[in-house]
């Protein structure tokens, strides 16, 4: 990011956290979280009660509410410009660009975290920051705290296990223990409440009907007319889930680290029983990761978020449990563009591995992501997790695809060199482009 750049989104998030005092009052989660935070400082009860401000539940573990305890030490203006800028600040180092900052603010999932005062946009970034360099001693330890604000993030420990990553999957585990064990500490009771019983309490953080619960579960709730069986909504959430998370991986193997993440956010939705519209704030680095492969495919799935069609038919007091057809396919659309676009996805890996560059930088992003797999394949031979025979077989494929790429970067400058279109540059098979160099 350019120094202007980056003084355009300074003012964006100052302007964001004008913005957040002077309607914090309107911020409609930001008061149980300060409750929460005060509940944690002065032992009072965090569960079967209500924030006396909203008349809202808190319903997070309670590290949660150890973690909201800053917002309760500072007035509700500044509790709100704190939490509006940081959620604009969060989303500005998701896209990287002020104009893609203005864009996004367009999608109903931002405007509603915003508008809620939530904080679904930095646990976001927490996830996406430790998913991107899982290399790192500290990886794990982002999403571990994520998870033990909102439970949901513990989905990334099953794509860093898939990706062969197990010990950053660990210190996950590890640091999501090490939160419930200090809300243990802190507050004992509270937190026998929540692990006992609240936390399977379908009913804590609304009706499962409603058209926001862009989820299987609220799906099954809108179809049967009531909350479904236990056992039916794991039979189909649960494969679902594990499916969209095959996918993810695999595009994380690929090296595209970015869309594997966002696909694994996907799984998370999909998984959790309630997953509110503002929760879908993942379809922002999704938006970013397609756009690398196909504008069509991206512009379309932000047009999905931007229409907010789940919206158009009839919500609220149970008339969800009334639609038809027709508006049960549009009271649906999150669920059903996230379907889709896992198709695609799909698809996509059949089409080859570097098809859909739109860039020097993705091509050379690319060749990052295979010289980081075949430093990994050397690592995990080394320590006995592999074969030999499995490291030739991968380092193979890795080699083809690292010349695929060198060449079709130096078509992309050749082309250019002589006045021509990069984007006229093709891929070209293993047999042209074997050993190329650079």
């Amino acid at each position: 990011m350019t120094r202007r750049a980056g003084l355009v989104v300074l003012g964006l998030v100052l302007a964001a956290g004008l913005v957040g005092a002077a309607y914090a009052g309107t911020l409609t989660d930001l008061a149980p979280y300060r409750y929460g935070g005060r509940a944690a400082l002065d032992g009072l009860p965090l569960y079967g009660v209500r924030d006396p401000l909203s008349g809202l539940p808190f319903t997070y573990p309670p590290f949660g509410a150890l973690v909201m305890v800053p917002l309760a030490l500072v007035s509700l203006p500044l509790a709100g410009a704190l939490v509006t800028a940081a959620s604009v600040g969060a989303l500005a180092r998701v896209v990287a660009m002020p104009v893609l900052v203005v864009a996004a603010l367009a999608m109903e999932p931002v405007w509603q975290d915003l508008r809620f005062g939530q904080v679904n946009l930095l646990l976001m970034l927490a996830v996406l920051v430790d998913l991107a360099r899982p290399e790192r001693k500290a990886s794990g330890v982002l999403v571990g705290l994520a998870a033990g604000v909102k439970l949901t993030p513990l989905v990334f420990v099953v794509l860093l296990v898939m990706v062969g990553r197990r010990d950053a999957a660990l210190r996950t585990a590890a640091t999501f223990a090490a939160t419930v064990a200090l809300g243990f500490v802190v507050m004992p009771g509270q937190s026998a409440a929540y692990w006992s019983h609240r936390l399977l309490d379908g009913t804590r953080v609304g009706p499962p009907e409603l058209t926001h619960n862009q989820s299987v579960y609220g799906v099954l709730s809108r179809l049967l007319g009531e909350p479904p069986p236990v056992a039916l909504w794991v039979l189909v959430a649960g494969p679902l889930a594990l499916a969209v998370l095959v996918v993810a991986a695999l595009w994380w193997r690929r090296g595209d680290r970015l869309l594997g993440t966002g696909l694994a956010g996907l799984a998370m939705l999909v998984a959790s029983p309630v997953s509110w519209s503002h929760h879908w704030v993942w379809a922002v680095p999704l938006t970013v990761a397609i756009w690398r492969h196909s504008r069509a495919v991206a512009l379309a799935w932000a047009v999905v978020f931007v229409a907010r069609p789940i919206l158009w038919p009839p919500w609220g007091d149970g008339r969800e449990h009334d639609w038809d057809l027709a508006q049960h396919l549009v009271g649906n659309a999150y669920l059903l563009a996230a379907a889709g676009l896992v198709v695609w996805a799909t698809t996509r890996l059949r089409a080859g591995p570097i098809v859909g560059v739109v860039s020097d930088e993705d091509i050379q992003a690319r060749i990052k992501g295979l010289i980081d797999q075949e430093h990994d394949l050397r690592q995990k031979l080394g320590a006995g997790e592999i074969s030999s025979e499995d490291e030739h077989a991968d380092l193979a494929r890795i080699e083809v695809e690292l010349d695929q790429c060198w060449d079709l970067l130096r078509q992309r400058r050749a082309r250019r060199e002589f006045g021509q279109d990069p984007e006229g540059a093709e891929v070209r098979d293993a047999g042209t482009v074997e050993h190329y160099q650079g």
